[in-house]
């Protein structure tokens, strides 16, 4: 689906733009507020949003971020891994744009929902509307597990309905009040902004016309970039006419205030209500969909980029990119059920809603700047007066939404969890990466021949393979040579070193191999993109297969009672887990650091689980981590 075509459109419709196409379910509603109605407001309002759309969604995204793409792939982790050698501080902006967007995908799905179930409230009073979120919401998450596959199909489809009906219901009301048109002139904005008292904090009701646009680059891997280009020509109309629609008739309803009335149900006729109500769920759900698959690839990709800690994905059907994390799709859960419980109605919700997606997008603003300076060779003359635009407009809703800071505790909360998690994780990665020692693997050959041959020495396995984080062939870490030697020596057959490279490239997948020692020392190296889960085993078997079938290895067992039924070899992983040893002389924030990291590592997915090992076939060693031994001991020896 990722050239243009009539298909990619549609699918592009269904994927791309749930969340920013339920906006005018609550937009206006939210401008509106408890204000008195007036042409002030009103055009005023319908202004802002008409070019935030334009300068947001429009240029930012659609035209320039869209540009992005890592191979096709798009998301603020995309983003990262293209400019992430360039820059090392640019982890920074990459953790806290993830963790925001995380936070804000717990609103998403009750804001969107309960919109659109309020409006059953015009046929029968007294609807239990947060019984019926709840149970739609829970719904949803159940059936993560099995996938969407099935379901996504229809997406496109609904979502062209949903589209046609807000354009539809626009017309309807423009066509009668055609002065509404004139909301689009940007002086309307200025004076709203400028002129209507504390107009300025109206921005953070007026951003969440915009807070899809994220999600929108983020699902540029499964769409492509013309067909999102070309569908939202479509989508920005209809959102357009259904603003200036809903315009029109708070401006000539004659109604002096809003009450308990969403100008988005007004202006349906009453006839057309229940299937009104239905289109409106359907794309809420819709739009729910979409926030949490984003999420659910947005930690595979962090757990990938050493961002998060290992956890239980798994592959609900065929298609690519579908996953589906259990541990995050019930925290989700909770967390929408926390918000529908807590503000019951959507027009509380309104006021906490837009605040960590104005911080996403400031963070991608800072990537998406480095990018074309770095990548595309873009001149900093035009770059950086770009970059003054969306960082003003940004930080002008930032500062707006800044006042909803009190009704955001709980998504403040999950936010921040996850950057510390993010923060703490990559820290302290790089801790331990500094406390890598590596050797010279040809200096240990004659060692690992010898042992091998070394009959009193009981044999470990016919084949023992270790993960190695080497870059270099020639070298390999100092604590295996410690583990086969000297913490319980480990003779086998064949030595393996399997090196696995992350590589920019979301779904690369590829491997080489050197005989570093005929028949006794081989290297692996897989090449998967860091949207490639690590499933070690399934890989290394193929690779051995392959290997058998061209002639280069003989796994046939090495005992002779055996060997002459033809039966396999036996082969052994061994996984080196560390402790943080009471041995160590570090500092306070380093320590810190580290108790963190190994108390969350208690709770994250055992590394031969995460590697696709067969428990059966694998060693799991415990050995210390060193960071600063203590060797200044005042020890004294009295005979």
């Amino acid at each position: 689906m990722k050239k243009l075509s009539a298909a990619g459109v549609l699918v592009s419709l269904g994927i791309v733009f749930g969340d920013i196409g339920t906006s005018p379910l609550y937009v206006l509603k939210a401008i509106i507020g408890t204000r008195e109605i007036s042409p002030e407001l009103v055009l005023g309002g319908i202004s802002c949003v008409f070019w935030t759309l334009t300068i947001q969604t429009t240029f930012k995204y659609i035209i320039l971020t869209l540009k992005a793409d890592n191979n096709g792939e798009g998301g603020i982790f995309s983003l990262y891994a293209l400019v992430r050698r360039r820059g090392k501080w640019l982890f920074i902006p990459a953790i806290i744009g993830a963790g925001t967007l995380l936070g804000d995908g717990i609103i998403t799905p009750p804001i969107s929902v309960a919109s659109a179930i309020e409006g059953l409230e015009k046929i029968h009073h007294g609807i239990p509307v947060v019984e019926i979120v709840i149970a739609i919401i829970t719904v949803l998450f159940i059936f993560q597990r099995f996938g969407t596959k099935i379901v996504g199909a229809t997406f496109g489809p609904i979502m062209l309905v949903w589209f046609g009906m807000l354009a539809v219901l626009g017309l309807s009301q423009i066509i009668i009040y055609p002065d509404i048109l004139k909301a689009l002139s940007p002086h309307y904005a200025y004076d709203l902004l400028v002129h209507y008292p504390q107009g300025f904090w109206l921005l953070g009701a007026v951003f969440l016309c915009t807070t899809g646009a994220e999600a929108l680059y983020s699902d540029l891997g499964h769409c492509g970039r013309q067909n999102i280009q070309i569908s939202w020509i479509a989508v920005k109309a209809a959102l357009i006419l259904n603003y200036c629609g809903q315009g029109a008739w708070l401006l000539h309803s004659g109604n002096t205030h809003l009450g308990d009335m969403n100008p988005f149900y007004e202006i349906m006729p009453r006839w057309f209500l229940v299937f009104g109500i239905s289109i409106a769920t359907a794309a809420a759900i819709i739009a729910s969909q979409a926030l949490i698959s984003g999420s659910f690839t947005l930690i595979s990709e962090a757990v990938s980029l050493n961002f998060w800690p290992r956890i239980t994905i798994k592959y609900p059907t065929d298609v690519r990119g579908q996953i589906y994390i259990p541990s995050i799709n019930w925290l989700l859960w909770a967390g929408c059920v926390a918000v529908m419980l807590y503000f019951e109605e959507s027009s509380k919700m309104e006021a906490a809603y837009g605040l960590f997606i104005t911080i996403t997008m400031l963070m991608t603003t800072i990537l998406i700047s480095r990018y074309l300076i770095w990548i595309k060779k873009w001149s900093t003359y035009l770059v950086y007066p770009m970059v003054a635009i969306f960082v003003s407009v940004e930080l002008s809703f930032l500062i707006a939404n800044l006042s909803k800071l009190s009704q955001m505790w709980l998504f403040l909360a999950i936010g921040l969890a996850a950057i510390f998690v993010m923060y703490v994780w990559y820290k302290s990665r790089k801790i331990n990466n500094k406390m890598l020692n590596f050797v010279k693997l040809k200096d240990q050959i004659d060692l690992l021949r010898d042992l091998s041959q070394d009959q009193t020495v009981t044999k470990f396995a016919t084949h023992c393979i270790y993960l190695t984080k080497a870059d270099l062939p020639s070298e390999v870490e100092q604590k295996i040579i410690y583990s086969i030697f000297s913490h319980t020596p480990k003779r086998a057959d064949i030595y393996w070193f399997v090196h696995i490279e992350r590589t920019d490239d979301p779904y690369h997948m590829e491997y080489s191999v050197q005989e570093l020692e005929n028949d006794k020392v081989i290297r692996v190296e897989f090449k998967l993109g860091f949207k490639v889960q690590p499933r070690i085993g399934m890989l290394f078997r193929k690779v051995v297969d392959e290997m058998v079938a061209n002639g280069e290895l003989d796994i046939k067992s090495k005992y002779p009672s055996l060997k002459k039924y033809n039966l396999a070899a036996d082969f052994k992983f061994v996984i080196l887990e560390k402790f943080l040893s009471y041995e160590n002389e570090i500092s306070f924030r380093q320590g810190w650091i580290l108790n963190v990291y190994f108390a969350i590592k208690q709770w994250a997915q055992a590394n031969e689980k995460a590697f696709g090992l067969d428990p059966s076939e694998t060693h799991v060693e415990k050995i210390p981590l060193l960071v600063n031994p203590v060797d200044d001991v005042n020890l004294c020896r009295k005979d």
